[in-house]
């Protein structure tokens, strides 16, 4: 399926600064906090062409950790609900716009702490502070 991850330079760079923002020092934390905002999202992501113009990749194994199965099984369901073929071109593709919207999502939300990104999940499934607040 899909080997070997590599990230786009503005990615990178966005990446960098929710590093500084949140205190998580580990890309594949952020880009699993990504890929699963994305998802969460419920809709393809637009297509586009993105670079792979950055110096920083990880294995697949890297950004699963010990929950491959949950994140492969994730990107099957969300691929096949969007009429995406199940081969290994098409969901490396896939799962690239959905990690790279996801990290646009995240930046975009000026998160300061990992207690942002929980407020975060935790408005998305309506609950918490920032859907109390509405």
């Amino acid at each position: 399926m899909i080997e070997t991850i590599r990230l786009s330079e503005k990615a990178r760079m966005q990446l960098i600064g929710l590093k500084r923002r949140t205190g998580i020092q580990q890309w594949n934390i952020l880009c699993r906090w990504a890929f699963c905002l994305s998802l969460a999202e419920g809709s393809k992501p637009p297509d586009e062409e993105i670079p792979s113009d950055s110096s920083v990749e990880m294995s697949w194994r890297t950004f699963s950790g010990v929950h491959d199965e949950v994140y492969r099984a994730l990107l099957l369901y969300s691929a096949r609900r969007d009429g995406i073929a199940l081969e290994s071109s098409a969901l490396q593709y896939y799962f690239r716009l959905h990690l790279h919207r996801g990290i646009s999502y995240l930046i975009s939300r000026n998160l300061d702490s990992i207690a942002g990104l929980v407020g975060l999940t935790l408005a998305k499934r309506g609950r918490g502070p920032a859907r109390e607040a509405a």
